[in-house]
């Protein structure tokens, strides 16, 4: 378990960590703060308990106007300003030490216009555009410059930076335009998101969840690991993974997932980002378990 990770979002949360979080675990993953002091603790309790801190952008919650930088935007002062965003985390992220940073990609979301997306979560309409909308050219461009930037801060700040997927439009899913990219890059990584995985493949039929996990095994440092149950509508999102959850039901096939990534790479981080206060002691345990027992 010495790769697992707790997600704390809004604050550091003493009942959480005495509750969710192992001696032998690698760190607490930190989104969403509402004050200098919150990280404060966080960074005391990380020297104290002698455990690394992973930031998901924003690490503050006034960082920037929305949850995530449109990096991609197609306007470039809407763009800049979200660099500037990006960069000024990642400078803070270098002062305490966090171990990596994480950022959603793409920003704004593709979507396929002829496809009901309404089961996948947007804070604002901001977050996304439609894929006829978004000429390829320009957004395989637009990636290229992303990745170029990324890299160099990473590089200026010595922070690894790490990319987690949100909705894979077909930009990404038909090309080789992302493979390219982390190979020409590779001090940038991969966070693969296994409930975002399972809603992507159920909302869009031209998806393979199995197929872009073993394209992008190699390249990813961190796995977000919950559970989501997929029918005619979404439920249960951020629920424990746990092997009692049966796929035939709806729920994520969470096994197959990690075994698909494990068979590849054995050296990612493993971030529970579910809500544990919805599952027992002895099924959180389990649900530690399970998944160490499938990379080890």
């Amino acid at each position: 378990m010495k790769n697992f990770l707790v997600g704390f979002y809004g604050g550091f949360d003493y009942e959480k960590f005495n509750r969710d979080f192992r001696e032998d675990f690698f760190g607490i993953e930190a989104c969403q703060f509402l004050n200098q002091k919150e990280v404060d603790i966080l960074a005391e309790e990380s020297r104290k308990n002698n455990f690394n801190i992973g930031i998901h952008f924003s690490l503050f919650q006034t960082s920037y106007k929305l949850r995530d930088p449109l990096l991609l935007s197609l306007n470039d002062d809407e763009r800049e300003e979200a660099y500037n965003a990006f960069e000024k985390e990642v400078r803070y992220a270098s002062e305490i030490n966090a171990k990596y940073i994480l950022v959603h990609f793409p920003k704004p979301v593709l979507l396929d216009e002829n496809l009901n997306w309404e089961n996948w979560r947007f804070g604002s309409r901001e977050e996304f555009m439609y894929q006829c909308d978004y000429d390829f050219e320009v957004f395989k461009q637009n990636c290229e410059d992303m990745f170029f930037r990324l890299s160099k801060l990473s590089h200026i700040y010595n922070v690894q930076i790490v990319l987690e997927h949100d909705a894979v439009n077909k930009y990404i899913y038909e090309t080789t335009l992302l493979e390219d990219l982390f190979e020409k890059y590779p001090n940038l990584k991969m966070c693969l998101d296994t409930a975002r995985l399972h809603i992507n493949e159920k909302v869009n039929p031209n998806f393979d969840s199995i197929q872009f996990i073993r394209r992008m095994a190699k390249y990813t440092y961190l796995i977000h690991v919950s559970n989501v149950k997929v029918t005619n509508t979404v439920s249960n999102s951020h629920f424990p993974a746990l092997p009692t959850l049966d796929p035939n039901e709806g729920w994520a096939d969470i096994e197959r997932y990690l075994k698909e990534i494990a068979y590849i790479n054995k050296d990612v981080k493993i971030l529970f980002e579910h809500r544990s206060d919805l599952v027992s002691d002895d099924e959180l345990e389990e649900c530690y378990s399970w998944v160490n027992d499938i990379f080890n």
